[in-house]
């Protein structure tokens, strides 16, 4: 379906080797509420860090997403697992995948991965691989068809870096 009348906005990104620190430019034909909305969007992304509650127990814990190395489901829960210790998580992997920040992944249907906490990947042909995380015992399987999906974020990431 057409809107007729309504225009969509176009999104282009520009890679320049040259420039000291990343740029923004927001060209429009009028300051409206949605190019401040990008605009604040854009400035708070940058500095956000997505602080959120986990569970253990009665106790509830408050710590920033970028600690956890990966979340997964267990029959109806999800945890949140750090290099040492896991936390219960209210929400569902879907609504996570919403939620958290451009370096999580989602790496087979009951598991989201932090890719910066990645410290190997044993890679299996015939069945899932196993991705281990630095300073921890604990590991989680990428299932082949995510495997992919994975590579290919992996690749996206070095190119802009």
């Amino acid at each position: 379906m057409i809107n007729k009348g309504v225009r969509e906005l176009k999104v282009r990104i520009e890679v320049d080797p040259n420039l000291e620190d990343n740029e923004i430019v927001i060209s429009c034909k009028e300051v409206n509420d949605s190019v401040l909305e990008i605009q604040r969007l854009a400035l708070e992304g940058e500095k956000a860090e997505l602080a959120m509650k986990f569970y253990k127990g009665d106790t509830e814990y408050f710590f920033p997403a970028e600690e956890i190395l990966f979340f997964e489901t267990s029959g109806e829960n999800v945890f949140a697992h750090t290099g040492d210790d896991s936390f219960e998580v209210k929400l569902r992997l879907y609504e996570l995948e919403k939620i958290l920040p451009v370096n999580f992944a989602r790496i087979s249907k009951s598991a989201i991965l932090n890719l910066d906490k990645i410290y190997s990947i044993s890679r299996n042909i015939t069945s899932a691989s196993k991705v281990s995380f630095q300073n921890s015992h604990k590991h989680v399987f990428i299932s082949r068809h995510y495997y992919r999906l994975l590579k290919q974020r992996f690749e996206e990431r070095i190119k802009y870096e």
